[in-house]
């Protein structure tokens, strides 16, 4: 059998536990496979090189920048604006998003779900894949979006999108709110049932760090962080201290790795099989990255 070859990029992407959970589904699905660690800087420079494999995942900062280089994407990721996901055919570039699924699947496996009013904190590709898969999933969807300084017309652009989205499928009445973090701070009186982290604050080295305060927090029902190292963020550390249901980023890892193959090779797996790899993958995070100054 032709041995795959299979990368993730990135940059940086010193942190990324992609070879892990991916060869561990290779194991499980019987295909040989070559898997490397990318670190691009430069895209379009990385292009013919990439187009020599036969697909790759992608993470941060590359899921939309992704997208003019594609010869071919699929109608969810171009609905989202978002690619984390690549299958190689003849040089050629499809792209496709898991991201969505992968946190759908990881909210669910702690009994939480899109429904009710949701806080997204940050606006990248991983954001616009999570708000879209949450306005597919829900209807007459909230969503408030915090941006940082220099991002409000990119979280306004979202804003407008998701609404476009809205009015296509005929919903009546979906809210989408557009914050600055400052403003977040500021406005007690907004509750949320779920927060979703898409942001990297708070990802290992930096993991003394969270995206907001804990007044924002305290407002939350659950938080889920994309982030997963470390596995227990000083985000979710708050959310446990103030008694929010508290959702770690492995299983989305694990569970859009497990989309990727689906699209790429139409493996199923054995759902008690996927479970001991979540416990193992979050088993392998901490003894890689023990002694390194992870919290």
């Amino acid at each position: 059998m032709h041995i795959q070859k299979i990368a993730v990029i990135g940059h940086p992407i010193g942190h990324t536990m992609s070879p892990f959970i991916h060869e561990r589904l290779f194991r499980l699905s019987g295909i040989p496979l070559d898997y490397q660690v990318l670190d691009v800087p430069d895209l379009e420079a990385a292009l013919p090189r990439l187009r020599e494999l036969d697909c790759f995942n992608i993470t941060i900062p590359h899921k939309s920048a992704i997208l003019p280089y594609l010869d071919g994407i699929d109608p969810a990721a171009k609905e989202f604006g978002s690619v984390n996901t690549v299958q190689v055919k003849d040089g050629k570039l499809y792209g496709y998003t898991t991201d969505g699924a992968g946190c759908r699947k990881a909210l669910e496996n702690s009994g939480a779900s899109f429904e009710g009013s949701l806080l997204i904190l940050g606006n990248g590709g991983a954001a616009r894949a999570i708000a879209f898969e949450a306005a597919q999933n829900v209807r007459d969807f909230q969503i408030t979006i915090a941006h940082r300084p220099g991002s409000y017309e990119k979280a306004c652009a979202l804003a407008e999108e998701l609404a476009a989205f809205a009015r296509r499928r005929g919903d009546k009445q979906f809210r989408i709110v557009v914050e600055s973090y400052e403003e977040l701070r500021l406005d007690e009186s907004h509750k949320f049932d779920l927060l979703i982290n898409c942001t990297s604050v708070g990802m290992y080295p930096h993991a003394d760090a969270s995206p907001v305060p804990e007044s924002v927090v305290a407002r939350c029902a659950a938080v889920f962080d994309a982030v997963y190292n470390p596995g227990r963020t000083k985000l979710l550390q708050m959310a446990e201290a103030a008694g929010a249901k508290a959702i770690g980023g492995m299983e989305m890892l694990v569970y859009q790795a497990v989309r990727a193959h689906e699209i790429w090779y139409g493996t199923r797996f054995d759902p008690a099989d996927l479970a001991a790899l979540c416990r193992d993958a979050e088993r392998e995070m901490e003894k890689r990255f023990a002694g390194e100054g992870k919290s």
